[in-house]
């Protein structure tokens, strides 16, 4: 579970390093900086490739995991405030619980259902502030990523991995995937790539192999391994980080509202690796 909960710690950073050392302007070129790069490497390294239906499953996954989502992304951050892009993000547990009804076949938990609820009231105090504003477009933008996040989530512990694939593998195949189905994305919408110094070079590397691959091996590898819905309600640990930097780095207060939505975000993160024992267990 700790191992997991690294991949949404590290991308809570991705906001001070996009600011801070990446040129303005390319947010596309980041994920795909972020995604192929990572992905080709991880490949060279298992030469491991999909066999059989797996070439399908895993350029969906891949699709759904990274090549829409962080497109999707990128859409609200520019047409919306972080911390409204970052709360309709936090919607992304209580999809997958969801889905984990539709598509795991799952009973449904009003545990799960609530808790979640309570996730997305905690990150929301925690990142909105009085000047919050709404785009039709960007709020679109903003479910559509958690969805397509939440189903890809889902399609991961339906279809699990081949036996013999690792996680590395198993992380190449995607990253991989969403990278190339992110160039024809990129170089349509932004162009030509910008220039990049010292600073820039140093925030790709870090979006690429610690936020991108190392991040997505111990996240597949979590998802794979744990309940879904308990590694989905993980994520809203990203904006927490990303709003615990701006504090400390970047100078951007945390008052007492701030404060209870961390109580109530941390507490949602909690009771969600809890499953409640049912009246037959002679447990209320």
């Amino acid at each position: 579970m700790a191992l997991t909960a690294f991949a949404p710690v590290v991308w809570g950073t991705t906001y001070v390093v996009t600011t801070e050392l990446l040129p303005p302007g390319h947010p596309l070129f980041a994920g795909l900086m972020r995604a192929l790069p990572a992905g080709l490497i991880a490949l060279a390294i298992t030469r491991t490739l999909p066999r059989g239906t797996w070439w399908l499953k895993a350029a969906a996954l891949g699709i759904l995991n990274i090549g829409m989502f962080f497109p999707l992304l990128f859409a609200a951050a520019e047409r919306l405030p972080g911390g409204v892009a970052a709360t309709l993000g936090a919607a992304q547990p209580l999809l997958v619980a969801i889905l984990a009804v539709a598509v795991l076949r799952q009973s449904p938990s009003a545990w799960r259902f609530a808790w979640g609820i309570v996730g997305i009231v905690g990150v929301g105090l925690v990142v909105i502030g009085p000047a919050a504003g709404f785009d039709l477009v960007g709020v679109l933008a903003g479910l559509g990523g958690a969805a397509t996040m939440a189903l890809g989530v889902t399609l991961t512990k339906r279809w699990g991995r081949p036996a013999d694939v690792g996680p590395t593998a198993f992380a190449s195949w995607q990253l991989t995937a969403g990278g190339l189905f992110l160039v024809p994305v990129t170089f349509l919408f932004e162009g030509a790539p910008p220039a990049i110094d010292l600073d820039a070079a140093l925030g790709y590397l870090w979006l690429g192999l610690i936020g991108g691959l190392l991040a997505y091996v111990l996240w597949f590898r979590g998802i794979t391994s744990l309940p879904v819905t308990s590694v989905a309600v993980l994520g809203l640990l990203s904006p927490m980080v990303a709003a615990i930097l701006g504090a400390v780095l970047l100078g951007q207060s945390l008052g007492l509202i701030q404060l209870a939505g961390f109580a109530l975000a941390l507490a949602s993160i909690v009771a969600g690796q809890i499953t409640p024992k049912t009246k037959k267990e002679g447990v209320r």
